[in-house]
This record gives C-alpha cells, sequence and structure tokens, in this order.
C-alpha cells in the first residue's frame, strides 16, 4: 500500500467547478496536479478561474506562495492515458451514474493496481461505482464542499469493501490539502446532503403551501438558526436541478415517503429554473 510520503502527483477528471477547485487546492498542497478534460476550452477556462482564485487568496494573504509557482504545479491533459503519471486519481464529472462507470472502467485498465480512485460524488452509491472496478478495496468516495478553495470539509465515503488503509490515506491526504474530514457509511445522502436536502425541500413545501414569501422564509431561517444563507437561496447556489435529483436518490434509495421531492422544486427545474447558473431559480440572478 502507498503511503502518504511516496504520493507526489494527482489526478483530477473534469474541470468544471468542483475539479478545477480541486486541483488548485492540491496544486497549493505541493502536489503535481494532472487536470484531465475533454474538453479543450473548458480547461483553458479552468486554469483562468485558478489562476484568478489564486491571486484573490494571494492579495487577501490567505496563502504566501506566489501563485504563478502554484499554477506551475498545473498541468492540462486531454487524454485520459495521461494519468497513468498519477499516485492517486479524483474523479469530479457531472453526478450521472453512467459515466461516472464508464470513467472508472477505463481508468481501472489504465492506473497501476495499487493506485487509490476516488470520486467526488455527492449522493451516489460508492459501493456501486467502484463494483465496475477490480479494486474495489482502493475505491472511496470524497464530497468536497463547493466553493472546495474556500470550504473547510471533505466528506468521505467508506464503500462496501473500501480498505481500512485506503481510507487511513485519503484521511492523510485530506488533512495535507488543508481539509478536516468527517467520516460516512455507503448510504444514500451520506451525512451532509441526508440532513441538508431534506431541509430544502421542506423549504420548498414551506413555498408552495403558502406560508411564507421565498424571503420570509429564507430570512427566518438565516436569523433563527443562525445560517449563513436562507435553504431557498442554497438551493439556487448548489443548483435546483441537481438538488431535485439528490432528493430523489433520497427518495428511490431509502424509501421513506419523507423524502418525497416537493411538486414546486419540480417545477422550477422543469421549466429550467436550475437557479444563479441559468440566470433564474427562486430568485432572479
Amino acid at each position: 500500500m502507498v503511503n502518504l510520503a511516496k504520493i507526489k502527483t494527482i489526478g483530477i477528471i473534469g474541470a468544471g467547478q468542483m475539479g478545477s477547485g480541486i486541483a488548485q487546492i492540491a496544486a497549493q498542497a505541493g502536489f503535481q496536479t494532472l487536470l484531465f478534460d475533454v474538453n479543450k476550452e473548458g480547461l483553458q477556462k479552468a486554469i483562468l478561474g485558478i489562476e484568478k482564485s489564486l491571486s484573490k487568496l494571494f492579495e487577501k494573504g490567505k496563502i504566501d506562495e506566489h501563485p504563478p509557482v502554484i499554477l506551475g504545479r498545473i498541468k492540462k491533459v486531454i487524454q485520459l492515458s495521461d494519468l497513468v503519471q498519477a499516485d492517486f486519481v479524483i474523479e469530479a464529472v457531472n453526478e450521472n451514474e453512467e459515466l461516472k462507470k464508464s470513467i472508472f472502467i477505463e481508468l481501472d485498465k489504465i492506473m497501476p493496481s495499487h493506485v487509490i480512485l476516488a470520486s467526488n460524488t455527492s449522493s451516489l452509491s460508492v459501493t456501486r461505482l467502484a463494483s465496475v472496478t477490480r479494486r474495489p478495496e482502493l475505491f472511496i468516495g470524497m464530497h468536497f464542499m463547493n466553493p472546495v478553495p474556500l470550504m473547510s470539509l471533505v466528506e468521505i465515503i467508506r464503500g462496501h469493501a473500501t480498505s481500512n488503509e485506503t481510507y487511513n490515506l485519503t484521511k492523510e491526504l485530506s488533512a495535507k490539502m488543508n481539509k478536516v474530514s468527517v467520516c460516512s457509511q455507503d448510504y444514500p445522502g451520506f451525512i451532509i446532503n441526508r440532513i441538508l436536502m431534506p431541509m430544502i425541500n421542506e423549504a420548498f413545501y414551506t413555498l408552495m403551501e403558502g406560508i411564507a414569501s421565498a424571503e420570509d422564509i429564507d430570512t427566518g431561517m438565516k436569523l433563527g438558526t443562525n445560517q449563513p444563507m436562507g435553504p431557498l437561496t442554497l438551493a439556487d447556489f448548489i443548483g435546483l436541478d441537481t438538488c431535485y435529483a439528490i432528493i430523489k436518490i433520497l427518495h428511490d434509495g431509502l424509501g421513506d415517503n419523507k423524502y418525497r421531492p416537493c411538486p414546486l422544486l419540480k417545477k422550477y427545474v422543469d421549466a429550467g429554473y436550475f437557479g444563479k447558473k441559468s440566470g433564474q431559480g427562486v430568485y432572479k440572478y
């Protein structure tokens, strides 16, 4: 089993918001970082975003190392086979089980047999993802919070076959990347979304039933429970489509009617109101 001292290069699959954020913190932690995406324009956009983020952190005194030095540790790659140099791989593509499985099937063939494969899934079964590989004991979930460079938590999810050695190394790696980790067993929603998504779903029921306006629901929860933003605003930032997909996973996976997706949330998603990223959700942006 590889120990932390032998991990020099980290591979990241997906140059979207999550993947680029993970690449940034890996490079900040001193790792050589391979950022993979099939979209060359997306890769370039990710690098520009990382550069901007690092500059802001440096200006605020949050990091000591000069941004160009950190950025120099990130290499763009467009062939999955280029990740063969990595000592640890984190997948961070869209929350689509079939897509993730297809990537891990290929990755399992490419990577040396001792390399740990991690998925930045927020809700999908780590055990099912691991089952398409020949190394389920070296497979684990790493659910980073968004935005990755600013949020201090990573939720580590143990699949059914994940070994203690894999978990311990992943926990050490998370600490090296300046993250506090919590450990969840592999059940729908894990820890964070098992608690967070029902709250968001209930906020939509509260809105749908006319109990209060969106503004009053958010203000009440902010000031009454000391949260940084209300649940409807948070849903807009996460993406209403993402919230709806996770609630459905909870409902389907646990079979309890208390997780039934709110019809109003579904209506927003059906209308294409995905939140901040689409310019319209519960609120306009």
